[in-house]
């Protein structure tokens, strides 16, 4: 059974009433094709008028959705020939991080992203799609290897954070993002970064410090989940819409501040509607931006990603 929102409520119960429509037409003498699209057209732009006014609350929502599509979903209606490359040569295969090389349009890319389930065996195989410091060693391989063959990079986030256990700790899992943000930055090739679902925290940042970071409409991206937020300024986890309006997460906003570059639509009411349509249009956003980034030189690329990061962020002297 599909997951409805709370506030999609609405848009299933005009969905009934039309579908009760269709079945009185065809159970009927009656001739309701006139009054069928009439309907139809309305029910089309209340959910337009919907999903083009929810909330940073509501949006979050959709970018946990559990039939959203994840990394591996993607991998096969954006690329050709994904072939997986594992490990972090420290006997380590981190899963909630997975990346290869493929080829885009002809054209060979490195390929890397953060793996969520979508049930409970497949969840806990990607650890629910929070890396451990293997993940980011074995990223940083990647990068590394993409770096010497002259091969752009591609990444799609989607982490609630970096995983945040004991044994993540003790095997140094600030250390290993802080080393993916210093290398990356330094890379000759040009790097794409998209977010995919959810942004969050130095989880999401160790794979995104790149010359072009874009955001499918529905995702957010945050420097701490919302319901920490509300957690840390209210003692109040239930707050936590308070905390989404407040920290501007939405690709909306972000694109207005300038922390990332373009925000990429979505089919009416998620991605988790029409994955094909969703691929395609992170295609040609990522095919776009490494034809213009191709034409910069190894010194341009790193200048670029440099100044990027140096300007991002907007305050208010008072």
């Amino acid at each position: 059974m599909a997951t409805v929102m709370d506030f999609e409520k609405p848009v299933l119960e005009w969905e009934n009433e039309l579908n009760k429509l269709k079945e009185l037409n065809e159970s009927s003498d009656l001739d309701l094709t006139k009054q069928i699209k009439s309907f139809e057209e309305q029910v089309q732009n209340k959910k337009k008028e919907l999903y083009s006014t929810l909330k940073p609350s509501q949006k979050l929502q959709i970018s946990r959705h559990p039939d959203r599509p994840k990394f591996l979903d993607y991998i096969n209606l954006i690329c050709d020939d994904f072939i997986e490359l594992h490990g972090d040569r420290e006997g380590m295969d981190d899963r909630a991080i997975i990346g290869g090389i493929a080829k885009l349009e002809g054209k060979p890319i490195m390929i890397i992203g953060i793996q969520k389930g979508k049930s409970t065996k497949e969840n806990l195989e990607y650890n629910f799609g929070m890396p451990q410091p293997q993940g980011y060693r074995k990223a940083l391989r990647l990068f590394h290897h993409a770096n010497k063959f002259h091969m752009p990079i591609v990444t799609l986030i989607d982490t609630p954070g970096a995983y945040p256990g004991i044994d993540a700790e003790e095997t140094g899992q600030g250390a290993a993002i802080a080393m993916n943000l210093r290398e990356m930055s330094k890379l000759s090739v040009p790097i794409v970064s998209i977010i995919t679902g959810e942004g969050c925290s130095g989880g999401a940042l160790g794979l995104a410090v790149s010359n072009r970071v874009m955001m499918l409409e529905h995702a957010y991206y945050t420097v701490i989940s919302p319901e920490g937020c509300a957690s840390i300024l209210w003692r109040d986890a239930a707050r936590f819409a308070d905390a989404a309006e407040a920290l501007k997460i939405t690709s909306k906003d972000l694109l207005e501040l300038g922390v990332i570059d373009e925000e990429i639509p979505e089919p009416l009411g998620g991605a988790h509607n029409d994955y094909s349509e969703t691929a395609m249009s992170m295609k040609k956003s990522i095919s776009k931006a490494l034809d213009e980034l191709s034409k910069m030189s190894a010194e341009e690329l790193r200048i670029q990603r440099y100044n990027k990061f140096r300007n991002i962020g907007k305050f208010i002297e008072s």
